[in-house]
């Protein structure tokens, strides 16, 4: 018998938790908490408007653990590390909200909405319609669809459920194989390319640059994983790659949209500011 891979591992007990969560707060419930829930803030037409005018989309994750680094930032505090990412240049937030593997909470992606004005992306496991209403019920604006954790026919189940509650779909891909499957199942325009391998956890930005040529234009490609300094962002944008979803790097600066600005807007300088997070 194989020994599971770390997303094998996640992915059984992610069902295990939506079967907890569905226990407690039935569908419907959700979907009454869903519909009472703020406005969808756009999150692909943030990162669309910014690509536009060929300036950095960048996605900050807010994220205090994962499980190939354990704790990665232990000052965590979700609200003031929005503002701050808000202030330093983010188009839009992502914000880790699975317990057992990344330390998450779905307080975290509340916590970090209220705080500012960005679009907030649920990054999750996302393997069930439940959790998606569970989404919108969070005030999330955008879901994530890993193509390595479900088959076609849930993918489009969950892309369905996600445009029925007004939610975007950032649509998740490693290799090739995955990239068809995205663009012959999803219409959503943002394709993440993650250059993390889901099941080694091994980071290689070629993935991306790889994948790149066989992405129709209308689509908006996302490079997730890997940019820790200027030269990764320098890579990507000769090529034509303007959004970016970058976590660790900021998440173990003493200040996060600091380090944003710094590797993305260096151009603006860096803020002085008497706070750690400003």
């Amino acid at each position: 018998m194989s020994v599971p891979t770390v997303l094998e591992k996640i992915l059984a007990r992610k069902a295990e938790e939506v079967a907890e969560r569905s226990a407690r707060v039935s569908l419907a419930e959700l979907e009454t908490l869903a519909r009472a829930a703020d406005a969808p803030r756009g999150f692909a037409r943030a990162l669309q408007d910014q690509v536009k005018l060929k300036q950095p989309a960048v996605i900050a994750e807010i994220k205090k653990a994962s499980p190939s680094k354990g704790v990665i930032r232990e000052n965590f505090v979700p609200a003031d590390i929005a503002k701050s990412y808000e202030k330093g240049g983010a188009t839009c937030l992502s914000v880790l909200t699975d317990v057992d593997y990344f330390q998450g909470a779905d307080a975290y992606l509340q916590q970090a909405r209220a705080a500012c004005k960005l679009p907030v992306i649920r990054k999750d496991f996302m393997i069930d319609p439940y959790q998606i209403v569970e989404a919108r019920a969070l005030g999330a604006d955008c879901v994530l669809l890993i193509v390595a954790a479900l088959d076609d026919a849930r993918m489009a189940e969950l892309a369905a459920v996600a445009k029925g509650v007004g939610l975007d779909v950032l649509v998740e891909v490693h290799d090739g194989d995955e990239l068809e499957r995205a663009l012959k199942t999803l219409d959503t325009p943002l394709v993440g390319v993650n250059n993390r391998n889901l099941h080694t956890f091994e980071v290689n930005l070629e993935t991306t640059l790889d994948l790149l040529p066989r992405i129709p234009r209308e689509r908006l490609v996302i490079t997730e994983s890997g940019i820790l300094n200027r030269a990764d962002v320098e890579l990507m944008e000769i090529s034509d790659v303007y959004s970016f979803l970058v976590g660790e790097a900021f998440m173990r600066a003493e200040s996060p949209g600091s380090e944003l600005q710094r590797l993305f807007f260096p151009e603006r300088g860096v803020p002085v500011s008497g706070s750690t997070l400003d």
